[in-house]
């Protein structure tokens, strides 16, 4: 009966695919999700095994959990627009085009966003700013838009999985009790072969690619210059954005500041935009503020004389995020619900009864963090329940916890991404314009993570064993 619930929001996810496409997390994701969680406290309340008092402490519970990411998207939506109109990505996407060629951009594109993943510690960051503009690029040299998004979603989560600085690998890390280098290193086996094979596809699908995007990008060189003053002083944004988290600054305080930067900047490099954006007639003080509140919270379309370029510089700003944060709001009640019931745990029973020895052991770990993903839609509960339902098993068993955090990221980190539902996937998929459905075949390195996880094991490569247990 657990799994009734879970069988009902495939359903009907499946049925919101084929019928909505692209379009269904305008909604119907949500209605789905809401009426899987009516499920669920319908099957619970029958057999007795929850009150209403349980679940609505469970929701209150998970969606106060959420409040950071909530705001860290109405954060995201507004530094969209600001960068957008203060004219910091133009000017990216400008000079990156005259400097990436055609036929090493995806390879490029994913390391240049793991090194800035793994200097900054966070994928969401990296997405949202230098992907921005590695899209417009991508888009420019006539590359489609699975293969853009999937090359930038590779190199920000391989940053973010070995950073020291990212919040999800001192998480996992903390949670299973290993030390944060440890743990890092212990990664790296699973990781970079993954990573690797991933550029080895990029690098080879770029040179045998026939992208004609020559055009496109003589066009939309012109299109920026006629529309934004570009200029790399303007690059100055995001290098003080990046000294910020460099130094550890909290997410939201980085990313209000730097909307603020953006804002001054666009006032005095881009009044004339900024003032076409206001609709205000005049251009004084009170076409600038209402332009630039306009940025921040509505959606922004520019005139650039290049209709595919108008569509790259088109923002939603906060607005744009509500429907991800209606759909994270909506996949948090029907985890609530799971939780409430004891659903999962009934789940969860099962998965650990087929977990006899070290490959199957950790196999359950990866698709336990992976199944968190689609059910809880949220990584952080995913990696938290993970290790908690496995720690003693692992410590039962002889291994080192560095084996239990390390399959946890490797099922639960990278795959949240890949989940349309997740507040990953829809986060990324709103941030790029990209479906998630879309980029999922192309994210190589999320793909493979899970998979390099379990061949490790099951080739007992560095399999580490608590003093007093066999080594193997």
């Amino acid at each position: 009966m657990s799994f009734i619930p879970f069988l009902i929001l495939i359903a009907l996810i499946s049925c919101c695919v084929a019928v909505f496409g692209n379009a269904t997390l305008d909604g119907a994701s949500q209605v789905s999700l809401l009426v899987a969680s009516a499920v669920s406290v319908l099957v619970g309340h029958f057999s007795g095994r929850m009150t209403w008092e349980d679940l609505e402490r469970e929701m209150t519970d998970k969606i106060a959990s959420c409040t950071p990411a909530i705001i860290i998207l109405l954060l995201i939506g507004a530094i969209g627009g600001t960068w957008m109109v203060s004219g910091i990505v133009p000017t990216m996407i400008y000079y990156g085009m005259q400097l990436l060629r055609p036929e090493v951009f995806l390879v490029s594109s994913s390391l240049l966003c793991a090194l800035v993943s793994l200097m900054i510690g966070s994928s969401w960051t990296t997405v949202a700013t230098i992907g921005v503009a590695l899209m417009g690029i991508g888009k420019a040299h006539g590359f489609d838009d699975g293969w853009i998004a999937g090359s930038i979603i590779t190199g920000a989560y391989f940053g973010d999985k070995l950073s020291p600085l990212s919040d999800t690998t001192v998480l996992a890390s903390s949670v299973a009790g290993t030390p944060l280098f440890t743990h890092i290193r212990y990664m790296l086996y699973t990781t970079v072969p993954a990573f690797c094979i991933s550029l080895t596809v990029f690098l080879i699908a770029g040179l045998t690619m026939n992208v004609s995007g020559q055009g496109n990008v003589a066009e939309f060189v012109d299109g920026l210059q006629r529309t934004f003053v570009i200029s790399p002083w303007l690059l100055l944004v995001p290098v003080a954005t990046g000294v910020m988290i460099a130094r550890r600054w909290p997410s939201m305080v980085v990313l209000f500041l730097a909307i603020m930067l953006a804002v001054v900047v666009a006032l005095l490099v881009q009044p004339t935009l900024v003032h076409t954006i206001s609709g205000h007639e005049g251009s004084g003080l009170i076409a600038s503020y209402k332009g630039m509140m306009q940025v921040c919270y509505g959606a922004t379309s520019i005139e650039t004389g290049v209709p595919m370029l108008n569509e790259l510089v088109h923002t939603g700003g906060m607005v744009g995020m509500m429907p991800t944060i209606w759909l994270i709001i909506c996949a948090q009640t029907f985890g609530a619900a799971l939780t409430a019931t004891g659903q999962l745990r009934d789940l969860m029973r099962v998965v650990l009864r087929l977990a006899r020895g070290t490959a199957s052991l950790v196999a359950s770990t990866v698709g336990t963090a992976l199944f968190c993903n689609i059910a809880m839609a949220d990584q952080y509960l995913s990696i938290m329940l993970s290790c908690q339902m496995f720690r003693d098993t692992y410590r039962q068993r002889g291994y080192e916890p560095r084996l239990l955090s390390r399959s946890c990221e490797d099922g639960a980190t990278v795959t949240s991404v890949l989940v349309p539902w997740n507040t990953c996937g829809l986060t990324q998929s709103t941030v790029l314009g990209v479906a998630t459905l879309t980029y999922l075949p192309y994210c190589f390195f999320n793909l493979l993570s899970p998979v390099a996880s379990i061949v490790v094991v099951a080739l007992g490569w560095k399999i580490k064993r608590t003093k007093g247990s066999a080594e193997s």
